[in-house]
This record gives structure tokens, C-alpha cells and sequence, in this order.
């Protein structure tokens, strides 16, 4: 055996495919420090799967050290999942099916941890909790994993020059679990999800009294996530029953994305743990209960100076020019983007009817609710940024960002106009939005900018995701655009 092999063997997995930064390997060793000072005894190794679910593993502080730079193996399968937890790809056959010769066989990848995201969880005893990216043994990227393709989609930004801006508005509704049903006729694939009381009656906007109610819990939840350092804003009651919304400043690049999976796993934990449940499902199949989204607030920044380059000059305009071109890019993709931003069947319910503050096509104004991209500021303001209204709180945010960032350069690159401000948003003026995932998907599979930017790859298969997701749908009766279905209830009521 050579000396170049024997040295190449003795390399931990990290340093041997050179995978971290030099702010990485300093970061490692603080955690290092951190596990001995405070005696952590267990850390969390987690990635975002397709859908933004974080999946992982535990290991106990000693092997947890060693970990950091080995990586952790995890099975691929888990990048064939449908939101069911449903294998729908031939994972042993040539390249699984998905075209990626490393993902057959069910064979191993390795989660490599980001030690720059490392947290000690306030609610788990002893416990830290790491965000990782994905490789196969190889040492090559796997190239499906979500988190990998927004940084692919900042990198692109800063060929060019720009940062990524960005703030979160994030509802979902919290209830109080009566039945966790947890006997064993109820645990069905997927199972049935926990029967449930409301926390407020709601028809109440943003009335104090309505807050109070449910300050107690609420505060539980505001002390956990300022503990793990999330740039928490404001803590709302929304509309309907049971319904609320926290909001975060914007930060830059990768931070608003992992920012939002952070969220939702202490949401769904911390909440879990004192006796609720968290739903980020759009629309619950519960009486009276109404939509929930999550509207994303970007900007682009100039990489050097920080400067706000949506910011306009002119008075005669709100926006910039290259910020009225990143608009034009957003509506003239907003179809095919909708897959991303609207990623369940159920999300689609949102887009219903008149005057409901959810947008119905690709429309733009200067602070209007009813509007697909609401445009924030006034010329020469520093805060003046583009708030896309379509997301649904179950959307992978790597892949709704990532979008953002490709349709928005396209607009960029081909000089596209917005077109003029729809000051009636509700008066068919402009291209619908998809009333289904089915519409969204046959938009994409036809979309140039999102094959060009997340590749034919990623596009197809993400698309054959969907696809099965739907078809489990249709075998429990035909589609219903209005009404939510138990099947609906079931698969994403409890999701994440």
C-alpha cells in the first residue's frame, strides 16, 4: 500500500473530501468544548428530507465528537419517500430509479454535520442538535438533497454579486390533544391523528384578550425559540379558531431556511411535551377552522456593501429596476413555482374564493393583501422588499427560497417587466393560479427556468414524488378542489 493511500485512510471522512470550511473546522471544536462544559449526553444529527422533514439520528456525546467528522450513515432510501413515509421509487434497481448511480441498492449516504448550526435544545435534557448535509460514501454530493440545492441557488447569487434577504410570517393553528389515539386499531399507515379541543374560539383578530387566553403556552414557545437564537419578531393571533402566526426578521443566505425548520421542530416538540398539537397543515379537516400560510419577505443585497438593491432611486417608482425584474421573474414563473411554495394537495384549498387575503393569480401590488407578490416600501426606502403571499406552512423552505432564486433571476437575465399594479386583485386580470398540485406539477415539468436551475434531473424526480402522493389521494375517491378529506386529515395534520 503507498504512503498517499495509508495517509488517505487516516483521514477522518471530513478532512479526506475536504467538506468543511475553515469557520467550519473552528466551529467543530468549540461544540467539542461545549459538550464537555455542559455536560451534554446526547446530540442530535438531523438533514431535511424532500419535503423539509427533518430525519436523523441520536448518538450519545462520545461518539457524537467522533461523528463530527466522520459523518453518520444514514440509508438512501430515505430520499425515496413520499410525505406518507412511503417508498415510490425502485430503490434496487440501477440508480434507484431516479437516474443517481450511487442510490442503488438501498446503500448507505453520510450526513456530514454544518457545525455552524449547532444548538443546545432548551426543551431536551442534555441534548444538542446539529444540521447536517448529505454525500454518499464516495465523497460526492448527493444531488437530491434540498439543503445542497439552496446553496447551489446562493451560489448563483453570488456569482452575480447579491445576497439573499430574508424574513419569515409563519401561522399555523395549536390545539389541545383529548386523544392521542394511540390504540392499536388506530395506528393505520398513515395513522390517525390525535382528536383534538381548540385553544381559542377565534373570529377575534389580533384582540388582546383573545392573546391572553393563550399567553401561558405561548410564552412556553417564546422563551424556547429566542433560546436557540432565532430572530423571533412578533407572536400573533390570527383569524380563525386556534390560530396563530410568529414572524422573524430577515437574515441572509442559508440562515431563513434553516431558521424555519428549527422553528417548526421546537413548535412541534416543545408543544408535544406540554400537551398540544401544532399543525402547520394548510387547511384541517376541523369545522370552522380557516387557512394558514407563510408569506416570505425578500430582498437582494449587494454581497459587499449590504445595501438593499430593491431600494429605488426614482420617485415615480416603488422598486428598482433590478427589483421590478426579479418581480417580473416571480409572476411569469409563478405556475411552475407553486409546486414549491404549495407543495400538498390541501395547501390549494387556500387559494379559494374572493376577498380571502389569499392570492388567486399572479398579480402584484404595492401593499395589498390580495395580491400574489405584495410589494413593500416607498422609493428610497431601506426596507423596501417583495412579500410572496402563495407559501403554505408545510413547504420545504430550501426548495421555496431556491425558487424564489431562480425564477427571480430569470426575470433578472430576460429583463422582465411586472407588468402594471393590480390594484383589484379578485378581477381576473392576469394568469390564474394553479387550482391543484396537478395543475402545478404539469407546469413544471414544462417550466425552462426550474430545469435550468434545480436541473432535469431533480425536477423529474420531484415530480414522480408528487405524482404518487396524488394517486394515493385518488384511490380513496375523486378530487374534490373544495371540500378537505379525511384522506387530506390523515396524511398531513400532523406532518412534520
Amino acid at each position: 500500500m503507498s504512503s498517499h493511500i495509508r495517509r488517505s485512510l487516516a483521514l477522518n471522512f471530513v478532512d479526506r473530501h475536504g467538506l468543511w470550511t475553515d469557520a467550519q473546522a473552528r466551529a467543530a471544536a468549540e461544540i467539542e468544548k461545549t459538550i464537555s462544559q455542559q455536560n451534554l449526553e446526547l446530540i442530535r444529527f438531523s438533514f431535511p428530507d424532500q419535503h423539509g422533514i427533518l430525519r436523523g439520528k441520536t448518538l450519545v456525546a462520545a461518539e457524537a465528537v467522533r461523528a463530527l467528522r466522520s459523518g453518520v450513515s444514514m440509508t438512501s432510501t430515505l430520499f425515496a419517500k413520499d410525505t406518507s413515509h412511503r417508498t415510490v421509487f425502485p430503490v434496487f434497481e440501477a440508480g434507484a430509479g431516479m437516474g443517481v448511480p450511487e442510490m442503488g441498492g438501498a446503500g448507505n449516504f453520510v450526513m456530514v454535520a454544518d457545525p455552524e448550526t449547532f444548538r443546545v435544545l432548551p426543551w431536551a435534557d442534555a441534548t444538542g442538535w446539529v444540521l447536517c448535509d448529505c454525500y454518499f460514501t464516495n465523497g460526492k454530493k448527493v444531488p437530491i438533497a434540498t439543503r445542497q440545492l439552496y446553496r447551489d441557488a446562493l451560489g448563483k447569487l453570488a456569482t452575480a454579486g447579491f445576497d439573499y434577504f430574508a424574513g419569515l410570517e409563519v401561522e399555523f393553528h395549536l390545539f389541545k390533544i383529548e386523544d392521542p389515539q394511540l390504540a392499536p386499531d388506530t395506528l393505520a399507515w398513515p395513522a390517525e391523528p390525535p382528536r383534538v379541543s381548540h385553544t381559542t374560539h377565534g373570529f377575534q383578530y389580533l384582540t388582546e384578550g383573545r392573546y391572553d387566553q393563550v399567553a401561558s403556552i405561548l410564552d412556553v414557545l417564546r422563551k424556547n425559540v429566542a433560546a436557540l437564537g432565532l430572530p423571533l419578531a412578533s407572536l400573533e393571533v390570527e383569524f380563525g379558531p386556534s390560530q396563530y402566526e410568529f414572524t422573524f426578521a430577515p437574515e441572509t443566505g442559508m440562515a431563513p431556511a434553516d431558521a424555519m425548520v428549527l422553528f417548526r421542530s421546537a413548535l412541534k416538540q416543545v408543544t408535544r411535551r406540554h400537551g398540544y398539537l401544532a399543525s402547520l397543515m394548510c387547511r384541517p379537516r376541523l369545522p370552522n377552522t380557516l387557512a394558514s400560510g407563510w408569506h416570505l419577505h425578500q430582498s437582494l443585497r449587494d454581497s459587499k456593501t449590504g445595501a438593499n438593491l430593491f431600494v429605488s432611486q426614482d420617485s415615480r417608482e416603488t422598486l428598482s429596476p433590478l427589483g421590478r425584474n426579479f418581480l417580473g421573474g416571480l409572476l411569469a414563473n409563478a405556475r411552475a413555482a407553486s409546486v414549491f411554495s404549495t407543495p400538498t394537495l390541501n395547501g390549494y384549498k387556500r387559494y379559494r374564493g374572493v376577498n380571502t387575503m389569499a392570492p388567486v393569480q399572479a398579480v402584484w401590488a404595492q401593499d395589498n393583501r390580495g395580491v400574489m407578490v405584495r410589494v413593500m416600501g416607498e422609493p428610497g426606502d431601506s426596507g423596501t422588499h417583495l412579500e410572496n403571499r402563495c407559501g403554505e406552512p408545510l413547504a420545504n423552505p430550501y426548495l421555496y427560497m431556491a425558487s424564489q432564486i431562480h425564477a427571480g433571476l430569470d426575470g433578472v437575465a430576460r429583463k422582465l417587466a411586472p407588468g402594471p399594479s393590480a390594484d383589484a386583485p379578485y378581477r381576473n386580470s392576469a394568469e390564474p393560479l394553479p387550482a391543484s398540485l396537478e395543475e402545478a406539477l404539469a407546469a413544471l415539468r414544462q417550466n425552462p427556468c426550474f430545469r435550468a436551475g434545480f436541473g432535469d434531473g431533480f425536477v423529474d424526480y420531484y415530480v414522480k414524488i408528487k405524482e404518487a402522493e396524488i394517486a394515493r389521494c385518488r384511490k380513496n375517491g375523486p378530487a374534490d378542489e373544495v371540500n378537505v378529506s379525511e384522506w387530506e386529515h390523515r396524511e398531513y395534520f400532523d406532518s412534520l
